[in-house]
């Protein structure tokens, strides 16, 4: 996907995850969503970054646009 994140049909069941983990986008966006900080999760998860988390807020972001297509899905625009 990009230096951030990465598909993987054997990791995480083929879910978005920032690249070298199993830590899922989706969580992170929803934690994000109930009120946690960018700070208190690059504590609570080492390995992601300010960068790697903002890359997965773009990536989500992309996602709700509908500019984003994983393997095996079609782009629709209406």
């Amino acid at each position: 996907m990009n230096e951030y994140i990465s598909i993987d049909a054997r990791v995480c069941h083929g879910q978005a995850c920032f690249r070298g983990t199993r830590i899922p986008v989706n969580q992170v966006v929803r934690m994000l969503a109930n009120g946690d900080t960018i700070d208190g999760l690059v504590r609570e998860f080492p390995a992601l970054t300010r960068e790697s988390i903002l890359a997965g807020l773009k990536y989500a972001a992309s996602l709700a646009e509908g500019q984003v297509t994983t393997p095996g899905t079609v782009a629709l625009t209406v």
